[in-house]
This record gives structure tokens, C-alpha cells and sequence, in this order.
């Protein structure tokens, strides 16, 4: 069961799930992530969970120098990129 409409034409708050294009500001750089609902439905989105988790990391209450991550079932990878950004992985 999607948590999102599969149609373009979703209630408002829904439709960024439908942009191709997603831009976010974290650990001083701008990351830009395609979205590709059409073709690969929600795992081809950002979800708000992700950026909530990337804004608590970009904290810095975890500390990430030096460690590794894994980041499973993941979507777009929003959290994984902004991880490495902060623990110099990148």
C-alpha cells in the first residue's frame, strides 16, 4: 500500500512527490536529487523522514568523522550523502 496518490494530480502538500526535481540545502552544499515517480513510485522520492533525519545529523549530535554507514532500503539516499558530506566521506 503507497502512502502517496500515484496520480499527478494529488492533494496539495503531495505533489512535490511528483517534481522531478528535488533541491535541499545541507552541510553547506546544495544537493539536487531526481525524482522519477512515474517509473519507480516511492522509491524514487525524498521523504520527509529523510530530511528530518539529515537536519538532526547536520546537528551535529552524532558524531560521523571517521565512521561508516549503511544505509539500506533507502530511496534516494538523501540521508546517506548528507552523512558522508558531514563525516567527510566526500
Amino acid at each position: 500500500m503507497a502512502l502517496v496518490p500515484y496520480t499527478e494530480t494529488a492533494e496539495m502538500g503531495l505533489q512535490r512527490f511528483h517534481k522531478p526535481l528535488a533541491t535541499f540545502s545541507f552541510a553547506n552544499h546544495t544537493i539536487q536529487i531526481r525524482q522519477d515517480w512515474k517509473q519507480l513510485g516511492v522509491a524514487a522520492v525524498v521523504w520527509d523522514a529523510a530530511v528530518v533525519l539529515a537536519t538532526y545529523l547536520e546537528m551535529g549530535t552524532v558524531e560521523l568523522r571517521g565512521c561508516s554507514a549503511v544505509e539500506l532500503g533507502a530511496g534516494t539516499g538523501l540521508v546517506g550523502i548528507v552523512a558522508a558530506l558531514l563525516g567527510g566521506g566526500i
